[in-house]
């Protein structure tokens, strides 16, 4: 089958390599849509980073060269012994993070904090190929109403939602989101699906018009307007009870801080690719919490599913193409790097061209 194989530091090819074959308990999907990120480009560029690259991982026992890829939707098309809750033709979104289950934090429901933490496309083969296994209970399926396509962004809804419930975002609450790319439009939903007024913060103005067209409760451009007089208007002059940070830029951390009222909480969901400064003195006058979010738990993928299926989080105006996955370098990481950038997320459909 065709694949998309990552061997290093800009060595992404597309590649025939063996089809994969189930293990007890897993079941055999066709890949849909596989999603390519930030985070995607960033491996490419200067990773690897994330990706398992001196040794196995201890979960999977897998290291690179791997198939890349981690937002995914399939069809299952081969079911393995010992499944029960999954049927050969469902469509299904994955719950794309494996951990050791034994460890103090999985043993605690801390699974995202698992040393030893597997993701796909990371520590595993991942959903830029025409086929991949899964643990049928690493599965959630779709219902009728969720096509396959909105479902390729489970995944960044997944780590959204569980940003948003580390934040305990209530309907009293007034949420500024810094950065509304994807994760940061899809946090904007999944606070205003809890009640919260959502305040959108981002330079590009194809963003902040989106992010008014999905529900945002104001859109502030920071290019075009004083960023602290327009929160303070918007709060009287209290400030938001929430930050999230988005951006993962080398001073939004820091601006976070700046903008959450005194007690509030700050939640960090974006990867830095730079090491921000910050002066920890501003946290002890002000009492602001500062809280980290990585990945997502099973119970944020069924969260989003159940969500995407209401219709209280709108996935179909965040997907800027579809492409195969001979485009995926010159195509679909040339079009997120632009200077101009005008897209979301762009979907890879393997079985496409």
């Amino acid at each position: 089958m065709k694949a998309l194989v990552y061997h290093g530091n800009k060595d992404l090819r597309v590649e025939e390599v063996l089809e994969p074959e189930t293990q007890q308990g897993q079941v055999k999907l066709a890949v849909d849509f596989c999603g390519i990120c930030a985070t995607d480009i960033e491996e490419y560029l200067y990773g690897p980073v994330f990706i398992s690259g001196d040794a196995p991982n201890p979960v999977t026992g897998k290291m690179m060269p791997l198939v890349t890829g981690h937002e995914i939707t399939g069809t299952v098309i081969e079911i393995a012994p010992g499944v029960s809750n999954i049927s050969i033709g469902d469509r299904v979104a994955l719950n794309g993070v494996l951990t050791c289950e034994k460890c103090y934090w999985c043993k605690s429901g801390e699974t995202t904090q698992c040393p030893d933490m597997a993701a796909v496309g990371f520590a595993i083969d991942g959903g830029l190929a025409e086929r991949i296994v899964w643990r049928a209970d690493r599965l959630v399926r779709l219902p009728d109403e969720v096509n396959s396509k909105d479902a390729a962004l489970i995944e960044p809804t997944s780590v959204a939602i569980h940003a948003v419930r580390r934040s305990g975002a209530s309907d009293d609450d007034t949420v500024a989101i810094i950065g509304v790319g994807t994760v940061g439009m899809l946090a904007m939903q999944a606070a205003k699906g809890r009640g919260a007024k959502a305040l959108a913060v981002d330079p590009r103005q194809i963003s902040l018009d989106l992010a008014a067209e999905l529900g945002a409760d104001a859109t502030i451009n920071p290019l075009t307007e004083n960023l602290s007089e327009r929160i303070s208007e918007l709060t009287d002059g209290v400030g938001p009870d929430i930050v999230i940070d988005a951006a993962g830029s080398s001073e939004t951390a820091a601006l976070s801080v700046d903008l959450v009222r005194s007690g509030g909480h700050v939640v960090l969901v974006a990867i830095y690719t730079s090491t921000p400064t910050f002066d920890f003195n501003s946290l002890v006058a002000s009492e602001v919490r500062v809280s980290g979010s990585l990945a997502y738990q099973q119970k944020d993928v069924e969260e989003a599913v159940r969500l995407i299926a209401e219709g209280k989080i709108k996935t179909r105006q965040l997907i800027s193409d579809v492409i195969s996955l001979d485009q995926v370098i010159d195509t679909g990481f040339k079009r997120m790097l632009a200077p101009t950038k005008d897209v979301f997320r762009i979907l890879v459909s393997p079985n496409l061209g």
